[in-house]
């Protein structure tokens, strides 16, 4: 079966959620990006055919990309480009992840920091996720357990016939049972702001 490639916005099965608002802005630097003379903001974009992940976007629960120019004195090394991304967020961020900790431990699902230990234990991480692949330009993090199986990928591309460049964060999650549905549902808001954050991070590390 050929892989369906999913529209520009993130899509799951929970239309309420697709509803959230009221969460902080991901992007406070932009005005002395633009003084620079880049682009930015993060978009959405199309889901790239040519990612590793594709097989996997038919029948996903979330599927989604974001992409930001990147400035031209950009690194070429994909892995320092992701680990400035999601190892060095906003406060936030942080705070974040730590409610999601506390609120999802209560029905066994395992903290941030329990994943990141686990897979440190077997390989390397970015952040705390486990690193699963690397090529030159596209990297592959994620992990599986018993309620979803999650992978995200960062490609490094060309942007324009000019030679600019861009990152792409693609984010695929399937679903196994109920608890993986609510868990989503739940983080799926955060999710989308998070994501565009920490492109605009790789971009704030670079200029900064």
């Amino acid at each position: 079966m050929i892989p369906r490639i999913g529209p520009a916005e993130t899509t799951t099965r929970k239309d309420a959620v697709d509803q959230a608002a009221g969460f902080p802005s991901s992007l406070a630097a932009d005005d002395i990006l633009r003084k620079l003379g880049h682009k930015t903001k993060a978009r959405a974009v199309r889901m790239p055919p040519d990612s590793v992940l594709a097989p996997f976007y038919v029948g996903a629960d979330l599927i989604d990309a974001y992409a930001i120019q990147l400035p031209i004195q950009a690194d070429d090394n994909i892995e320092v480009l992701a680990r400035a991304g999601f190892e060095r967020q906003a406060w936030w961020i942080r705070a974040l992840t730590r409610v999601r900790d506390v609120v999802m431990a209560t029905v066994g699902v395992k903290t941030s920091r329990a994943v990141g230990v686990a897979a440190a234990a077997q390989g390397p991480v970015i952040g705390f996720f486990p690193l699963l692949s690397k090529s030159a330009e596209e990297l592959v993090m994620g992990a599986d357990d018993r309620h979803l199986d999650f992978r995200l990928a960062i490609l490094l591309r060309a942007a324009d016939a000019a030679g600019d460049r861009e990152l792409v964060v693609v984010t695929v999650v399937h679903c196994h049972n109920w608890l993986g549905r609510t868990y989503l549902a739940v983080i799926a808001p955060f999710h989308r702001v998070i994501v565009p954050a920490s492109l605009g991070q790789v971009a704030r590390s670079i200029t900064g």
